[in-house]
């Protein structure tokens, strides 16, 4: 994927505001040298709740902290803070650890598909072109197929980012059925060698039965094409906090998830959201966007994720 140091980069930029929000406050209680006391343990309690970690990981994040401070391991408040940083990315890494197994999204020389979904305003249509042009730019041949039907407006967008990108995208008429979309775009893919075929679907609301069982058929389309790799993504908006968890969790439900884009990540002070989101429905994070450019867009490591966000506490 991306170097790392280029990674790193664009998360360092894209994490500015979370870094210097409430992981801010967190990194300063923690390095002012001061006492580990009843106080201290309440105010890094509710700076991570506050930081949208999620209750029911900061309570596991507390009952592992104060353990390792009764064992000795942390002595000091800066003790502290390097446990809480390892304690961050080791639940980030357990999650992630089942991607690993699976191994990439795409190889040379076979059909992959990753089914992006999401709620409207999420970033889902600029995500997906984002994701067209990080693969292409490491060489990988991709299709983009403009299954959001329902809306004329997000096929003329996909478009629009398919032609900034250099990725081709195939798409029908407004109210087109999305299936024969899709149809299309993996049988052109397939009689031009392509790697992997991006799929944009309509801006469903969980609620919506109909737009669900339209998910579903979509799926059942790929399934029947053969395809070597089946992805399905959500798309979630860092800004909107706990309405992100409960998006994650409904089409976990309904449709199964393999993964998540965290998207404007640049626009909270709460990047704790990250960390709830993933521990809520137990997929992990793949990629995240950073900002609103198209090379905006960075595959997920853990460690330099919590490294960015929290800072080393130098500064």
């Amino acid at each position: 994927m991306l170097s790392r140091l280029f990674r790193r980069e664009k998360l360092d930029q894209g994490v500015e505001k979370s870094r210097s929000g409430f992981f801010g406050r967190i990194r300063q209680l923690l390095t002012a040298e001061r006492p580990i006391d009843d106080d201290l343990w309440d105010e890094l309690e509710e700076l991570l709740i506050q930081a949208d970690v999620g209750v029911q990981l900061t309570d596991e994040l507390m009952e592992r902290l104060r353990g390792e401070h009764r064992s000795g391991e942390i002595q000091s408040s800066r003790d502290l803070f390097d446990a809480l940083k390892d304690a961050l990315a080791t639940a980030l890494e357990d999650v992630a650890e089942k991607q690993e197994k699976v191994g990439p999204l795409v190889q040379k020389g076979k059909l992959s598909c990753i089914l992006v979904v999401g709620v409207n305003g999420v970033g889902k249509t600029t995500s997906i072109a984002k994701l067209g042009n990080l693969y292409r730019g490491q060489g990988y041949s991709v299709v983009l197929a403009a299954g959001d039907t329902f809306r004329a407006a997000a096929i003329d967008q996909l478009k629009i980012w398919g032609d900034r990108a250099n990725v081709p995208v195939v798409a029908h008429q407004p109210n087109a059925d999305p299936g024969a979309v899709v149809y299309d775009a993996l049988s052109a893919a397939r009689s031009r060698n392509t790697d992997l075929v991006i799929v944009d679907t309509a801006g469903r609301l969980h609620t919506k039965f109909n737009l669900m069982e339209e998910l579903k058929k979509i799926r059942r389309v790929i399934d029947k094409q053969g395809v070597d790799r089946v992805t399905t993504v959500l798309v979630v908006d860092a800004t909107t906090g706990q309405n992100a968890i409960t998006q994650a969790q409904q089409f976990a439900k309904t449709a199964g998830l393999d993964g998540l884009i965290v998207t404007k990540l640049d626009g909270t002070a709460k990047g704790g959201v990250v960390f709830a989101v993933t521990r809520e429905v137990g997929v992990p994070i793949m990629f995240v966007g950073t900002g609103e450019k198209l090379d905006d867009m960075s595959d997920f490591d853990p460690d330099d994720f919590v490294d960015v966000l929290v800072g080393d506490g130098r500064a």
